[in-house]
């Protein structure tokens, strides 16, 4: 892909064969950016995922790794496109001052050849203290990498409720046991469970916009409206969240606003399926009001 000022989701998701379920998963754990497009720079974090994925480095211990490597490197907000990571058995290794590093931990790795040494040597070090914060981010990862690999609903339940104790306000958790009850059309307990995290964190517009959903299924559409704006008020290039007012708006009988909508989550993500269908529906309500 020639480098480019920017790459839509459906660019992203075509280049490196991954589902808008995958790519939300990864933003959710805070693997690459949240962001309605990309530049070349995230493009080269995608890549370095992917590649730690293919060595089988499981998604809790890059969470662990890139987290860490945010605290202890603060000049550094996107470990995986501003760094040169790397896996090593099964662990994240970054390289930085012509040192070789074990991302967690922060020991120094020699590159010796494995046939002679049998395995690579590193600095003692203190391990790191476990503290309620650390659990709590622990049990989340563990939470999304069970829903990741479909493990049984109940394990992930568990995970997120374990992330509970020892932090009530985790927003994350509070909002993905929202999304499972959900699924599960246990609207009573999603309900609860996303206004919740609402009130744990006001400036979280994934708690709101899914909320939205919940009332728009339930048909309490004033509700669904005013949590959908809510969402676009945090984020206004929530292309979703266009989307869904979208379609909103119309049952509402307001043509004008859908077209609106329509026309910001075409200029939001321009190509795939719900592209299409957004111009579809643009141009049948377009004829409609001209008649």
């Amino acid at each position: 892909m020639t480098p480019k000022e920017e790459y839509s989701r459906a660019d992203v998701r075509r280049k490196f064969g991954l589902s808008e379920r995958q790519l939300q998963s990864w933003e959710r754990q805070q693997l690459v950016p949240n962001a309605a497009s990309y530049t070349f720079s995230d493009l080269l974090a995608f890549q370095t995922l992917i590649k730690l994925r293919e060595n089988k480095v499981p998604m809790r211990e890059i969470a662990r790794a890139l987290q860490s490597l945010r605290e202890k490197l603060d000049w550094v907000k996107q470990p995986l496109s501003e760094l040169r990571v790397v896996s090593d058995g099964g662990r994240v290794a970054v390289h930085l001052s012509g040192q070789k590093m074990e991302a967690v931990t922060g020991q120094t790795l020699f590159d010796f050849d494995a046939t002679a040494l049998g395995s690579i040597a590193s600095f003692p070090d203190r391990k790191p203290k476990v503290n309620k914060a650390r659990e709590s981010e622990a049990w989340f990862q563990k939470g999304l990498e069970l829903e990741e690999t479909g493990a049984p609903v109940e394990e992930a339940v568990d995970a997120y409720r374990k992330v509970l104790e020892y932090n009530p306000g985790a927003a994350g958790a509070l909002v993905n046991l929202g999304t499972i009850f959900y699924r599960l059309r246990k609207f009573d307990e999603a309900e609860k469970y996303y206004l919740d995290a609402i009130e744990a964190d006001p400036a979280y517009p994934l708690a709101q916009f899914n909320l939205g959903n919940l009332y728009d299924e339930q048909n309490r559409l004033p509700e669904a409206l005013d949590y959908y704006r809510r969402a676009l008020a945090l984020n206004p290039q929530y292309a979703d969240a266009h989307f869904n007012l979208a379609l909103l708006c119309e049952r509402l009988g307001d043509p004008l606003k859908s077209v609106q909508h329509w026309k910001i989550y075409l200029k939001l993500d321009h190509s795939g399926q719900w592209a299409d269908i957004a111009r579809r529906q643009l141009e049948r309500l377009k004829q409609a009001v001209m008649r």
